[in-house]
């Protein structure tokens, strides 16, 4: 499975990627959404983990652009609030995921395994 890491911190990155690839993902990062633009076409990813603000931008909003290129494309929102409960199923329905910090690698993983099982599973 490809997923597309778009973080800009670098540490935070370097330790999600590690993190991914000891489980067996294809990680490919990006530092900004005009690097994610590029990634998403070449790579076509199964999953897009996003940090909640890229660069003063929603982490939201460049992942809505992104799904302009890439249709249909799952996101894991790292670091973000879980919203209300209505607000959440609906974000679910729309294939748009939120896994708040803290959090451990073991944690991340599960999610991850999680988001895309259930992406999976839809029809």
């Amino acid at each position: 499975m490809n997923i597309l890491l778009l973080d800009s911190e670098p540490v935070t990155r370097a330790t999600l990627r590690e993190a991914l690839e000891r489980e067996g993902y294809l990680v490919t990062i990006a530092g900004d959404l005009g690097e994610a633009v590029d990634r998403v076409t070449e790579m076509r990813p199964h999953l897009l983990i996003v940090r909640p603000y890229i660069n003063s931008m929603p982490g939201r909003m460049a992942a809505e652009y992104l799904r302009t290129r890439r249709h249909g494309l799952p996101v894991l929102i790292v670091g973000g609030f879980i919203d209300d409960g209505r607000i959440q199923v609906k974000n679910e329905i729309d294939d748009f995921y939120s896994f708040p910090k803290p959090f451990t690698r073991e944690d991340l993983i599960a999610k991850v395994k999680d988001v895309l099982e259930t992406v999976q599973k839809k029809p």
